[in-house]
C-alpha cells in the first residue's frame, strides 16, 4: 500500500522522463518555427548566437541544481527565491513563471495552427487550437506519470527528426544534391563565400531575441523537482548533458541546413526544417518532417500547462494567492490551477488572432517571453549569489557546485542585461520590451494588497 500523502504532490517522474523533458525543453518551437527569422536576420552567424546563449543559461541551470539539491524541502526555484531573497521574490517569480509559460503556450498553439495549415490551408485556426488545448487539459489531469510519458516520446520524435536531417543533410552534401531551384547542397553555401556575417554585426546581435525564446523551458527539469525520483542522481545528469545537446541540436541542424539551402534562399515566415525537405524536391519528408515540428510545438504548449499549473500550485501553498489552486485531486494533480491555466491559453490566443499574421504575433509574443524568462533566469542567478554568501558551509560540501561561482553570476546576468538592449534595435521588440514592464506594476499591486490582507488576517 502507498504511503503517498494525497495532498502532495507525487514522484512519478523517473530518470529517462527527466531526461528527455530536459532535452525537449532545449528543442523548442524557438528553433524550428522561429529559425527561419533568426536566419534571415543574422545569416550563418546565427549558430554563434545560439551557442553563447546555450553557454550562458548552462550556467544558470547549474545555479539552480546546486540551489535544489542543497535542501530537499525546495520544490522549485519558487522555494529558494522566497527562502532566500523574501516572499516578494516567491511571488514575483512564481507568477511571472506562470505568465512566462502561458505567453510561451500561445506562441506553440500559433504554431501549430501553423503548422496544421500546411495540410489543411483552409482550416478555421480556432480548430487545431482549440483540440489540442483540450487534449492538454485531459492528459495533465490524468496523472504526472503519464506527463512525462508524453513528454519523453514527443522528445523522442524531436530527437530522431533532427537526427535524421543531420543524416539526410549530410548524404545531400557528400553526393552534390542539386534542388528543384538549382542550388548544389555544399558546405560553401554556409560559410557563404567566407562571410559569416552577412548582415554585419547589428544582423548578428538582431537574431537574439527569437534564439533566446528558443531555449525558455530549458529550466523545466528545475520545476519537476518535487516530482523526481532520486533527484540527486537525475538533476544533475540532465543539467550536464545539455551543452552537447545544444551543440548537436541547435548547431549541426542548422549547419547543415544552411549548407543545403542558402540562408538568403530561406523564408522566414516558414520553418526551415520543412523547407529544406521542399527545395529538395522530397515532399513525403516535408509533410514528415511538418509532424516533427507539429509535435515539437505540442510538446512545449503541453510542458506549459504542466509548468503553469505547479507555480500556482507553490503560490496557493504559500497562501498568496487563493487556497482552491492548491487543490488536488485524487491523482495528486493541481486540477483547479490546470484548468485556469488553459483558459488563459485561449484567451490570450483570441487577442493574439486579431494580428494580421502568424509571424508577426509569434514575434511579438516571443519577445514578451524572452523577457519575462530572462527576470526568472535572472531571480536564479541572485538567489544563488545570496545562497553563497549566507550558507557558504553548504556550498563547501555541495556534489554539484556551479562552475565559475558568483564570478558566472555577473557574467551571465551583463549578458541579460546586453539582450535586453538588444530588444530595442527592432519595432516590433521594442513594443513589447515597453510594455512589458507593466506586468511587474501590477505584480507589485497585487502584492501588496496580498500582504496588506495577511496582516489584517
Amino acid at each position: 500500500m502507498s504511503s503517498h500523502d494525497p495532498q502532495e504532490l507525487r514522484r512519478g517522474l523517473d530518470n529517462r522522463h527527466v531526461q528527455l523533458m530536459a532535452i525537449g525543453g532545449a528543442i523548442g518551437t524557438g528553433l524550428f518555427m522561429g529559425s527561419g527569422k533568426t536566419i534571415s536576420l543574422a545569416g550563418p552567424s546565427i549558430v554563434i548566437t545560439y551557442a553563447v546563449i546555450g553557454f550562458m543559461l548552462f550556467f544558470v541551470m547549474r545555479a539552480m541544481g546546486e540551489l535544489l539539491l542543497s535542501n530537499t524541502q525546495y520544490k522549485s526555484f519558487i522555494d529558494f527565491a522566497s527562502d532566500l531573497l523574501g516572499d516578494w521574490a516567491g511571488y514575483f517569480v512564481g507568477w511571472t513563471y506562470w505568465l512566462c509559460w502561458i505567453v510561451t503556450a500561445v506562441a506553440d498553439v500559433i504554431g501549430i495552427a501553423s503548422y496544421v495549415h500546411f495540410w489543411l490551408p483552409d482550416l478555421n485556426s480556432w480548430l487545431p487550437v482549440l483540440s489540442a488545448i483540450l487534449l492538454f487539459l485531459a492528459l495533465n489531469l490524468a496523472a504526472v506519470k503519464l506527463f512525462g510519458e508524453l513528454e519523453f516520446w514527443f522528445a523522442l520524435i524531436k530527437i530522431v527528426a533532427i537526427a535524421g536531417l543531420i543524416v539526410l543533410g549530410l548524404y545531400m552534401i557528400a553526393t552534390g544534391f542539386t534542388s528543384p531551384t538549382g542550388t548544389t547542397a555544399s558546405f560553401a553555401n554556409f560559410w557563404n563565400h567566407g562571410d559569416l556575417f552577412p548582415k554585419g554585426l547589428m544582423g548578428f546581435f538582431a537574431g537574439f531575441q527569437i534564439a533566446v525564446f528558443a531555449f525558455v523551458g530549458i529550466e523545466l527539469a528545475g520545476t519537476t523537482a518535487a516530482e523526481v525520483k532520486n533527484p540527486e542522481k537525475n538533476l544533475p545528469k540532465a543539467i550536464n548533458s545539455i551543452p552537447l545537446r545544444i551543440i548537436f541540436f541547435y548547431v549541426f541542424s542548422l549547419i547543415i541546413i544552411m549548407s543545403v539551402s542558402p540562408w538568403d534562399q530561406i523564408v522566414p515566415e516558414q520553418s526551415p526544417f520543412v523547407t529544406m525537405f521542399v527545395l529538395a524536391g522530397i515532399p513525403i519528408a516535408a509533410s514528415l518532417v511538418n509532424f516533427v515540428v507539429l509535435t515539437s510545438a505540442s510538446s512545449a504548449a503541453n510542458s506549459g500547462v504542466f509548468s503553469t499549473s505547479r507555480m500556482l500550485y507553490g503560490l496557493a501553498e504559500k497562501k498568496v494567492i487563493p487556497a482552491c489552486f492548491a487543490k488536488l485531486s485524487s491523482n495528486s494533480v493541481p486540477a483547479n490551477a490546470l484548468i485556469f491555466s488553459c483558459l488563459c491559453v485561449l484567451l490570450a490566443y483570441g487577442v493574439l488572432s486579431l494580428m494580421p499574421t502568424a509571424m508577426a504575433a509569434f514575434t511579438v509574443i516571443t519577445t514578451v517571453a524572452a523577457i519575462l524568462f530572462i527576470f526568472v533566469w535572472s531571480i536564479i542567478l541572485i538567489s544563488y549569489m545570496v545562497y553563497r554568501r549566507r550558507s557558504p558551509e553548504l556550498h563547501a560540501k555541495s556534489n554539484f557546485k556551479m562552475p565559475g561561482g558568483i564570478v558566472m553570476c555577473y557574467v551571465v546576468l551583463s549578458f541579460f542585461a546586453f539582450i535586453l538592449v538588444l530588444l530595442t534595435l527592432e519595432k516590433d521588440t521594442l513594443t513589447a520590451l515597453l510594455y512589458t514592464p507593466l506586468w511587474f506594476v501590477l505584480l507589485a499591486f497585487g502584492y501588496y494588497l496580498s500582504t496588506k490582507k495577511r496582516k489584517t488576517a
